[in-house]
């Protein structure tokens, strides 16, 4: 079989020959063709062509080379070739056959003889890879230089030369396909319908969006498919591989028609016009596409797909998946929302009507203002809005598209005429850029030799006559563009786009991103597109992403407002993530910014809290409620409000849930306020041990009856809840859990309750209490209310839950370990029988009261603080617990010292931290300034430690903290700044701790170990 070289020079031979002395003409050829730009480079290249009619292989035209080298009007062609593009020099010299035929047969015959060995797609069917990737280039190479000269030359218009570079971009992918499909089948993995004509009822087909589907392609355009499946057409061997397989199929179509050989490349494919191409494969079944279409297919994927159309493989099934298209593309009736859709794309594309600042030099003449997308989106904005109910508007080319809106009326002429012309100059200087060295580029030179060679491969004599005509154009572009926004309010930011449609980055939009503040605009522009995408639930509704579109200038400029944009967006992704519906909640951010602003600066400062408002959306109508911002909570408000919301619910599960969101707003209104620092921590703790309370004292009797339905009650019997550690001293921090030990009391000869399911005392009070942890911890719709932890019940996580009083008695005067005496000084009644409750108290006060040996008690102290130390100890400065300084080792001297002096001071006593400090001073015990330091140092430790709970996870560290972190924790610290409060830290553990070894550490060495008894 001859080449498709061999084939072109054998027919030019032939037709010359017999046109000898009657040749085509060549009139054809403008008269004012490009000048060389390069007269060096031209010299050469003439060189190197006349130097072809020299060599063996290009012998039978040898005299049409020479010829067209001296002719005046051929010779001409090839110097606007050689004297402005390299690449169109080489494609000369390698196939001057196809130069020959082009100047003997003309334009029309040249084009279709290039093409003519991929015309029939059957033919790759018996072929191997490498002929028919050889095959592929070689006629794509020859289309590709006779549609250089048409243009150049001016011979044809633009549409034919963009139809013509998409023919020639269907034609090779069809012969790419075919070939892939006939091999496929091959390896007896598909049953071929026709194995003589792969392409035919094969099912499988390709979807060219963009330039190729409207027949628009540019001279170095990529192409963009979608490659889908008749899932009830293909038949195949093993259904089990059948994706796997066609997934690899596509993939080999790709490198087949990009990958660079020898013969160069085809087309450069796109495959990430596909419904989400993120998460999918490169091919999918129509079935997957259409749900997808359907269900999470967004208005700027609607008018991608007006141009849409099969370029490839099985044309029966591609059309009729188009057809089951229609409805989603042209929708009869447009809806409202979704026209307000559309015009919030608009708006966020920074229209200007004059005036604007347009930098020629760099500019991109398809992104940039004024530029082919802004005509583009002008005719497809209004085809969507229209075309639903008029037909003659659903074009594909949009030249046609603007001829059409204005015969309806929507276009004046004299906009039509301006946005034509605009057109046509910029597709033809995109052209000729793409030209110089096949590059697939819309951006203009940057330096002024780059600009006054373009302007000369477009025929101008100066720089300025081209950048002059540029500016017109683009001028007319920008302002017939704008007008589309004239009823609007933009939506833009201050400084340029925020646009995230379709799938590649707007130049603008990422310079505005980073004028922002982001400095990684580029993954903050491919998460928004995953959003818009329908990747989390909350933007899987249409309306929910019409909404956020609308919503997204708002957003990233509250984000921006924080010091670390970057961290606020990824804050709020996680929050989105979270969240199970997104209309609600974007709606409620529409209605009220602040809300956003609230949110964004949660999101810049505390993503924990981001992510639980994510999980818990809802709370953010809190947030609308008076007071929100302006008072803690108060105890015996709570607990009125609680109550009357329990009184309304009938079923345990429903008080569980009510309680729950209750207690959420509650903490959350705690925690806004701690970021703010509208609140001492020892306020915050309080409120926070408040909101337990109250959960506790309004959940709790009603368990006990609906447990006492069943198996009845104790007379004169009862079970008391009290608070140990922080909950017992009123000192929570965010994220605490509850220290809690449960003690019952029934009569003597109480053998079980008096009910239809009667239990022994222990049995009933332990089974009770596991109900009371249930109602507090067990998960459910609404999450948590609070972690518990009852480790410091008597005999610890071997003992029972619950602990009869007369046990709790002996076990605190005659088994207790030292350590949990100290626990105990922070034992503090939540609920329960008044009596039981003053008997535990009673019986705690007489334990902690009595007289110990000094030496002993201080050694146990010390020695329990370093075995804590060795497990569980943490030298990290911000360590606020555990580290030695800490709070860990400023509780122990508060309760080490109740403990040596509480039988002659009982007034010392208290569970909460800084008031036993005050006592101390107070008794004389502790010098007053040590217990001022003290006090103040435990405030001071608490507040760090709730700031960091709430704003970080895992250990903080300084280095990666956000500078609004630093300074909020510097607030919060009382310092002016943020190195000072790092002073502070090292300074108040350093003082804390000499002071914990004055008081116990060089006591207890001197002591010496424990004797054993």
């Amino acid at each position: 079989m001859l080449s498709a070289v061999n084939l072109c020079i054998a027919r030019f031979v032939t037709l010359s020959q017999y046109k000898e002395s009657n040749k085509v003409s060549l009139s054809w050829i403008s008269h004012d063709l490009p000048k060389p730009f390069d007269p060096e480079r031209t010299a050469t290249a003439f060189e190197r062509w006349r130097a072809l009619a020299e060599r063996p292989a290009f012998e039978s035209i040898s005299d049409q080379i020479v010829e067209i080298a001296t002719n005046a009007q051929t010779s001409s062609v090839l110097a606007a070739l050689f004297g402005n593009s390299p690449y169109l020099t080489n494609l000369c010299l390698r196939d001057p056959g196809t130069v020959c035929d082009v100047f003997a047969n003309g334009l029309d015959d040249a084009f279709k003889t290039a093409l003519d060995p991929v015309r029939e797609s059957a033919k790759a069917a018996p072929l191997d890879q490498p002929t028919t990737m050889a095959t592929v280039r070689i006629a794509k190479r020859h289309a590709a230089l006779v549609i250089a000269i048409a243009d150049i030359t001016n011979a044809w218009s633009l549409d034919k030369i963009t139809a013509a570079i998409s023919d020639t971009a269907e034609l090779t992918l069809g012969f790419t396909m075919a070939h892939c499909l006939s091999a496929l089948a091959r390896l007896r993995k598909y049953d071929l319908p026709n194995p003589e004509n792969p392409l035919k009822d094969s099912g499988i087909f390709a979807i060219g969006m963009g330039k190729l589907g409207a027949g628009e392609l540019n001279y170095s355009s990529d192409i963009d498919l979608i490659f889908l499946y008749d899932q009830d057409v293909v038949t195949y061997v093993d259904p089990d591989r059948i994706h796997q397989d066609l997934v690899r199929m596509v993939r080999d179509i790709a490198r087949i028609m990009e990958e660079r050989t020898g013969d160069g490349y085809v087309f450069r494919t796109d495959l990430r016009l596909r419904p989400d191409p993120s998460s999918t494969p490169p091919i999918l079944s129509m079935l997957a596409a259409e749900t997808y279409y359907e269900t999470v297919g967004q208005n700027w994927e609607r008018a991608a797909m007006i141009k849409a159309r099969i370029v490839g493989g099985d044309h029966n099934a591609g059309n009729a998946f188009l057809e089951i298209l229609r409805p989603f593309v042209w929708r009869k009736h447009l809806d409202f929302l979704a026209i307000q859709d559309i015009h919030s794309i608009k708006r966020q594309i920074n229209a200007h009507k004059g005036g604007s600042k347009i930098n020629i030099p760099g500019h991109n003449i398809k992104l940039g203002r004024g530029g082919i997308r802004e005509i583009e989106f002008f005719a497809q904005t209004q085809q969507l809005i229209w075309g639903g109910r008029e037909v003659s508007l659903r074009c594909k080319a949009t030249c046609e598209t603007l001829r059409e809106l204005t015969k309806f009326g929507q276009v004046s002429e004299n906009v039509r005429d301006e946005m034509l012309s605009a057109y046509a100059f910029l597709r033809t200087v995109e052209h000729r850029l793409q030209m110089i060295d096949d590059q697939q580029t819309q951006t203009l030179p940057e330096s002024d030799e780059g600009l006054h060679a373009l302007a000369t491969f477009l025929g101008y004599t100066d720089r300025a006559g081209f950048i002059a005509d540029l500016l017109l154009h683009l001028r007319n572009v920008e302002n017939n563009y704008a007008e589309l926004f004239e009823d609007d309010v933009p939506l833009a930011g201050a400084t340029g786009n925020l646009v995230f449609t379709g799938t590649e980055d707007d130049p603008e939009t990422l310079a505005n991103l980073r004028q922002m503040g982001f400095e990684n605009a580029e993954n903050v522009s491919v998460t928004v597109r995953g959003w818009h995408h329908g990747r989390y639930r909350a933007t899987r509704s249409r309306r929910a992403r019409e909404i956020l579109t609308e919503l997204m200038p708002t957003l990233l400029g509250a984000l921006a407002k924080t010091t670390n944009p970057g961290m606020a967006f990824r804050a709020f992704d996680d929050f989105l993530k979270g969240l199970p519906a997104g209309v609600q909640v974007f709606s409620l951010f529409t209605a009220h910014p602040e809300l956003l602003e609230l949110l964004a600066q949660i999101a810049g400062t505390a993503p924990r809290m981001a992510k639980y408002i994510g999980r818990n959306a809802a709370v953010l109508d809190y947030v609308l409620m008076s007071g929100f911002h302006e008072e803690l909570p108060d105890a015996q408000d709570m607990i009125m409000e609680l109550d009357a919301r329990l009184s309304r619910e009938d079923m345990v599960e429903d008080w569980l849930d009510c309680a729950r969101r209750w207690a959420n707003d509650q903490k959350f209104q705690i925690d806004v306020q701690t970021i703010q620092n509208r609140h001492t921590p020892h306020a915050a703790g309080r409120a926070l041990a408040d909101v337990a309370d109250v959960a506790i004292r309004s959940l709790f009797p009603r368990i006990a009856d609906d447990f006492a339905t069943k198996h009845g009650q104790f007379e004169d019997g009862g079970l008391a809840v009290f608070a140990l550690g922080k909950h017992g001293g009123q000192e929570l921090s965010p994220g605490s859990d509850l220290d809690m030990v449960f003690i019952y009391d029934v009569p003597e000869d109480a053998e079980e309750s008096d009910g239809d399911k009667p239990l022994s005392p222990g049995h009933y009070y332990i089974r009770l209490s596991q109900r009371y942890i249930n109602a507090l911890s067990a998960p459910t719709a609404e999450g948590i209310l609070f972690e518990t932890d009852l480790r410091l019940r008597p005999s610890g996580s071997k003992g029972p839950l619950a602990t009869h009083f007369k046990s709790f008695d002996t076990y605190q005067n005659n088994d207790a370990w030292t350590w949990e005496h100290m626990a105990l000084t922070r034992l503090r009644p939540v609920y329960g029988p008044e009596n039981l409750c003053k008997k535990v108290v009673a019986t705690t006060n007489a334990v902690l009261c009595k007289k110990r040996d000094p030496d002993r008690l201080v050694r146990e102290v010390f020695d329990m603080r370093n075995r804590m130390d060795a497990g569980k100890g943490d030298n990290h400065p911000w360590a606020i617990k555990m580290r030695r300084g800490g709070l860990v080792d400023l509780e122990f001297i508060a309760q080490y010292l109740q403990l040596r002096h509480a039988h002659d001071h009982p007034e010392i006593l208290s569970p909460t931290t800084r008031d036993v400090f005050k006592n101390l001073d107070a008794a004389g015990i502790l010098d007053g300034e040590q217990a001022k330091f003290l006090a103040n140092a435990g405030s001071f430790w608490l507040a760090i430690q709730a700031m960091l709970r709430l704003t970080t996870e895992g250990p903080f560290d300084p280095q990666t903290a956000s500078t609004d972190l630093r300074k909020m924790l510097a607030t919060a610290g009382k310092c002016d700044d943020f190195e000072q409060l790092q002073a502070k830290v090292d300074e108040t553990a350093t003082k804390t701790k000499a002071i914990y070894d004055l008081i116990i550490s060089d006591p207890a060495e001197k002591a010496g170990p424990i004797p054993e008894s």
